[in-house]
C-alpha cells in the first residue's frame, strides 16, 4: 500500500467555522475524515479520506464489549507566516502501535499513515485557526469491530483520523492549577495498560476526578497502584518537580505513558545544561522536601496545554503551596520554547516539526 492508494471524497458541504473564542475543546470537528480497515489474512486496506459523518457498527462490535481501542493526540499549529507545522508526529504513530501492541491490535506502517495524516490535514488546512494559543487538534484512533462475543482479539478494525480546532488552553494566560493527590482508587500498575493509550485508563479515573473537583481541585496526582506512595502521572499529563536546583520527573515503569511533551522536555533540559533526573519520587519526599523549602516548580506536560504550572498539591490533609502560586522562570521559559518552535516563531533546532 502507498500513498497513491488514497481515495478522497470531498464534501458537498463545507461547514462554517467557527469564532476562534467560541472554540470548546473537542466539539467541533472539520468536514472531512480519515478511515481505513483492517481484516485478518488482507491487512489494513482502503485508506480514504471521506465527508466526516456517523459510523454505522453491528451492535455486537467488539469495541462495545471488551474496549479493544487505542487514540493518539497531536496538534497542527499555523504560524505568523501562514505555514502549517506539525510537532513531532512521528513520534504519536510509533507510541500508536506500542499501544496497539499492548490491546493484541494489528501494527500500522507509520510512513504510509504519517502520509495519509499529512494528506487529511492539508485539506482541512483552512481549519486550523490562527489566533496564538490556538491549533487543529488531531485524533487517531483504532477501534475492534468484529461483531463476537468471543473474548479474544478481533479480526476486523477500522482506524480513522478526525479534526478538531481547539482554542487556547489558558484563556488570558498560564495559571498553577491547584491539584489533589489521588491516596484511594488506582490508575495503572505494571504489567497493565498504564503505559498504553487507550480508553478504560481514563473513564476509570472519572471518580477520582470528580473527588478532586469538590474540594477546588482542577486534577488528580496519581501515586502507584501497590504501595500508594510513588508519584506516577497528573491526568492525562507527565509531572515534574524542581527540587534544590535538580529537575525530577518519575522514571517510565510500565504504568506511566510516555508523553511527546516530556520527551521534548528532557531533551530541552538536557541541551540548557540543567540538571535534570528520571527516578522513583515517593510523595513522602517530596513532602520533606517542600517542608524544607526546596521545592521550586512543579508543572505537568502534556500536548494540549504543553506547560501546566502547579501552584497547589493536597495530600492528606496536608498542604503544599509551590512558588507562590505563580508559575515559575523555568517553566515559563519551557513553555515559550516549545510553544515557539511548535508555532514556527523560535528556530527549530531539534528538527521537530514537519511543515506541510
Amino acid at each position: 500500500m502507498s500513498n497513491f492508494d488514497l481515495t478522497i471524497h470531498e464534501s458537498d458541504h463545507k461547514k462554517p467555522k467557527p469564532q476562534t473564542d467560541q472554540i470548546a475543546f473537542g466539539r467541533t470537528f472539520t468536514d472531512h475524515m480519515f478511515m481505513m480497515d483492517y481484516d485478518t489474512g488482507k491487512g489494513w486496506h482502503d485508506p480514504r479520506i471521506v465527508p466526516y459523518e456517523p459510523v454505522t457498527l453491528d451492535p455486537a462490535s467488539m469495541i462495545f464489549h471488551y474496549g479493544q481501542t487505542v487514540f493518539e493526540g497531536l496538534k497542527a499549529y499555523r504560524t505568523a507566516d501562514d505555514r502549517i507545522l506539525l510537532f513531532r508526529p512521528e513520534k504519536n504513530l510509533q507510541r500508536l502501535n506500542q499501544s496497539s501492541d499492548r490491546l493484541s491490535i494489528p501494527p500500522i506502517d507509520e510512513e504510509e499513515v504519517m502520509g495519509y495524516l499529512k494528506e487529511l490535514v492539508k485539506l482541512e488546512r483552512e481549519w486550523v485557526p490562527e489566533t496564538d494559543g490556538t491549533s487543529l487538534y488531531i485524533r487517531p484512533f483504532i477501534i475492534a469491530t468484529e461483531p463476537s462475543l468471543a473474548v479474544a482479539p478481533s479480526k476486523t478494525y477500522i482506524f480513522m483520523i478526525i479534526l478538531s480546532p481547539v482554542g487556547s488552553y489558558f484563556p488570558g494566560g498560564i495559571h498553577p492549577v491547584q491539584i489533589n493527590v489521588e491516596d484511594q482508587f488506582t490508575r495503572a500498575v505494571k504489567g497493565g495498560t498504564g503505559m498504553a493509550k487507550t480508553a478504560g485508563n481514563y473513564s476509570s479515573g472519572y471518580q477520582a476526578q470528580a473527588k478532586a473537583s469538590e474540594t477546588g481541585n482542577a486534577d488528580v496526582l496519581w501515586l502507584d497502584g501497590i504501595e500508594k506512595r510513588y508519584i506516577e502521572e497528573v491526568g492525562s499529563m507527565n509531572i515534574f518537580f524542581k527540587i534544590d536546583g535538580e529537575v525530577v520527573t518519575p522514571a517510565l515503569n510500565g504504568s506511566i505513558l510516555k508523553g511527546i511533551t516530556r520527551t521534548s522536555i528532557l531533551e530541552v533540559l538536557n541541551d540548557w545544561g540543567v540538571p535534570v533526573v528520571e527516578r522513583k519520587i515517593a510523595i513522602d519526599e517530596l513532602y520533606e522536601a517542600y517542608q524544607a523549602g526546596k521545592v521550586e516548580e512543579a508543572f505537568g506536560t502534556g500536548t494540549a496545554a504543553v506547560i501546566s504550572p502547579v501552584g497547589e498539591l493536597n495530600w492528606q490533609g496536608k498542604q503544599m503551596v509551590i512558588n507562590n502560586r505563580e508559575i515559575g522562570p523555568l517553566s515559563q521559559e519551557l513553555y515559550d520554547t516549545i510553544t515557539g518552535i511548535q508555532r514556527g516563531n523560535r528556530e527549530d533546532a531539534y528538527g521537530w516539526t514537519i511543515e506541510l
